[in-house]
């Protein structure tokens, strides 16, 4: 049985329909307060769904027992965030530290965490990726570390300022240095394809898309497909560290130190992983035709 916690999430969810189409048993870790919808989604895909909260040991003995595999994508950031309960210390740190203590515990086989890339600057939810990962890899658990870089379905929309819809785009930095932007869609193939998978065990892989783009590039191609221009407004690294460092809010801090990470972020080198995974990426191309297609709202 393969446990996925955070299969509500964007990731999860694909995570989830992967796995059951592949023919392997899955349970999904939900929480009482989680989405109906996706619950009932889940359970149409062929899901065990159980009830229980990264947060809440006893659930996860529960749901620990028997679980060969332990797929996780829950986080705290961007969307779950209640500074009362629900942040990078307490979810993406304390909470994920019990966990492989549990996971080891229940003789679980595998473990797959998802993280990112190591970041120049110090914030909360850097901070808590880098101590799970470090008790991880001394753990005893196989594992595998995904370290994805910048989901493009999250930077280049929106909710991070590139508002697609209205051709308007903040840019972090000056906007010339290459990303591998990612898709969420091709960070779940890596974690369904980590399952079970011995060229994943006890590895740590850096993910990115299929080649580096600057932002500004990003926004020319965004240009050419809508045949209209962008509105670009540039946020100084200066503006982002002095953000930082007055921040008080764990989620603000962290979101500074990620757009920091956004002004200096070079290119992944993603053949090792690809040479392991034999995986088809999408590009941002892709994602440009498939949002700028949708209708107005969507």
């Amino acid at each position: 049985m393969n446990l996925i916690v955070g299969s509500t999430g964007m990731a999860g969810m694909e995570i989830c329909r992967l796995l059951t189409n592949a023919g392997k048993p899955v349970t999904a870790l939900v929480r009482v307060s989680s989405d109906p919808a996706k619950v009932d989604a889940l359970k149409a895909m062929g899901a065990t769904v159980v009830r229980g909260d990264l947060r809440d040991p006893q659930s996860l003995k529960t749901a620990c027992q028997g679980v060969s595999a332990i797929v996780t994508t829950a986080s705290a950031m961007p969307f779950a965030y209640n500074p009362a309960d629900n942040t990078p210390e307490t979810t993406d740190q304390d909470a994920y530290l019990g966990l492989i203590a549990i996971a080891r515990d229940a003789r679980v086989q595998q473990f797959v965490y998802t993280s990112f890339p190591p970041l120049q600057a110090a914030f909360p939810l850097q901070d808590a990726k880098r101590a799970v990962e470090k008790e991880l890899r001394g753990s005893g658990l196989n594992y595998t570390i995904l370290q994805p870089t910048y989901f493009t379905e999250i930077w280049l929309s929106p909710a991070v300022g590139f508002d697609h819809p209205h051709r308007k785009a903040t840019v972090y930095g000056t906007g010339e240095n290459a990303i591998s932007w990612i898709s969420f869609l091709d960070v779940a193939q890596f974690a369904a394809a980590s399952v079970g998978n011995a060229g994943a065990r006890n590895a740590t892989f850096e993910l990115g898309g299929p080649r580096g783009i600057s932002p500004l590039s990003v926004v020319r191609i965004f240009e050419e497909a809508g045949r209209k221009p962008f509105d670009v407004t540039h946020v100084p690294v200066e503006a982002l560290q002095q953000q930082l460092s007055s921040a008080s809010d764990p989620m603000q801090k962290s979101y500074a130190g990620l757009m920091i990470g956004y002004a200096s972020h070079g290119p992944i080198d993603v053949g090792s992983a690809l040479n392991t995974y034999k995986l088809k990426l999408r590009t941002v191309e892709e994602y440009v035709r498939r949002v700028m297609s949708e209708p107005a709202g969507v």
